[in-house]
């Protein structure tokens, strides 16, 4: 073979290359001199060279022969179609470059298990049940195997055949020749869907398709604590896999009714009171409303002599429990009360004339300082800046 260049100069490399070193050489100049890229006229000869002197020096065996003899030691190994290694060595490389994939790894992974797909059931729930935790009944539809067939797609009594069209393989080859040698395309199976198998006799009740859809009616346990948004993931109950993979899991997003007298931010409740002049000056104590896990219930709520409009009264532990991220709670949050000192709109004769005498006791209006906090900054507070 005195016509051949040496494998090595071929590829622009020395003797003592890593296989690497080689298949770095080979990839540069396969993209340089591609027909698809090159449009030089003997581009397409020199791609062959390369690709020849590849399929050598990228096999242990096949490059130990070429060191000891020469084109001689391999020439029985490269007869027959110079691109016969096309798909399973040095084209399968060029083919990754230039798409992306191949077509080894998509007949591979056509069948290979995959997980099922996950479902959304979004579900709304009272303030009470959010702060506390409650089980709820949920319906939802999924898709399930056929009772009937049992997946087969088949009439029970009857059973899949093996395609006649791809033999079972679900994939249907085609080779065309080129100029640069044959050409293999493979598509999947018109016949069969890439299955592998022709059903005869559909199943009547899932009409072949070896799946039908359920109501599935299940009770969920939310766990105290939670909020709006807060979403819960229950394993297995999604849609269910492929080729034997394992079920998608089903996540229930909640949804909070707002409460008529609490908000709520984070472990921390808020509620605001209205009191009256005399109650705020003279202090006084009164009911308020609390959550419990029972119901609504009442505390008593101790305002001190002078109290203030805006001002923040705690009660400590009658907030939300603290959820941690394994399901379970430590301690609770505050309940924080705002009260707002009622000023009357109306006054009838005795109470203009009882304000009138204390007006005369007070004193005069006085300014206050730039950075005392008033009313509404008080409130901007206790609101978080909203």
């Amino acid at each position: 073979m005195a016509g051949k260049r040496d494998y090595y100069e071929v590829l622009g490399v020395s003797r003592d290359s890593t296989p690497e070193e080689i298949k770095r050489a080979f990839r540069r100049k396969a993209r340089q001199y591609h027909p698809d890229v090159n449009k030089d006229p003997d581009a397409a000869e020199k791609f062959k060279e390369i690709n020849e002197a590849y399929e050598v020096l990228s096999d242990e065996r096949k490059r130990a022969a070429y060191d000891r003899f020469g084109h001689a030691g391999v020439d029985g190994t490269m007869a027959g179609d110079p691109f016969s290694g096309f798909g399973f060595g040095g084209l399968g490389d060029i083919f990754d470059e230039f798409f992306g994939t191949s077509f080894r790894t998509a007949a591979r992974t056509r069948h290979a298990p995959r997980r099922g797909q996950d479902l959304q059931y979004r579900l709304t729930i009272d303030f009470e049940q959010a702060i506390f935790g409650c089980e709820q009944e949920i319906e939802f539809q999924r898709t399930t195997t056929c009772p009937v067939c049992r997946g087969s797609r088949a009439e029970p009594g009857t059973s899949p055949q093996r395609c006649r069209t791809c033999q079972g393989s679900g994939e249907v080859r085609t080779v065309r020749q080129t100029f640069l040698g044959q050409m293999v395309n493979i598509t999947t199976c018109p016949e069969c869907g890439g299955t592998g198998e022709t059903i005869a006799t559909p199943c009547r009740n899932c009409h072949g398709t070896g799946q039908v859809r359920e109501t599935r009616r299940m009770t969920v346990s939310i766990p105290a604590g939670v909020d709006q948004g807060t979403q819960i993931r229950i394993n297995g109950e999604g849609e269910p896999g492929v080729n034997g993979g394992p079920p998608g899991n089903l996540y229930i997003l909640l949804s909070v009714r707002p409460h008529k007298y609490f908000r709520r931010r984070g472990d921390d409740l808020f509620l605001k009171i209205k009191i009256n002049v005399a109650q705020a000056a003279l202090g006084t104590t009164i009911k308020i409303p609390i959550l419990t896990p029972q119901g609504e219930s009442e505390a008593d709520l101790v305002i001190e002599p002078g109290t203030q409009s805006g001002q923040v009264l705690v009660l400590k532990g009658k907030g939300v429990p603290r959820l941690r991220r394994d399901g379970t709670h430590t301690g609770y949050g505050d309940l924080q009360v705002m009260v707002e000192v009622e000023i009357p709109k109306r006054l009838t004769a005795e109470q203009r004339e009882l304000f009138s005498r204390l007006a005369e006791t007070l004193g005069e209006p006085i300014i206050p300082p730039a950075n005392e906090k008033g009313f509404f900054e008080r409130v901007l507070d206790w609101l978080g800046g909203e």
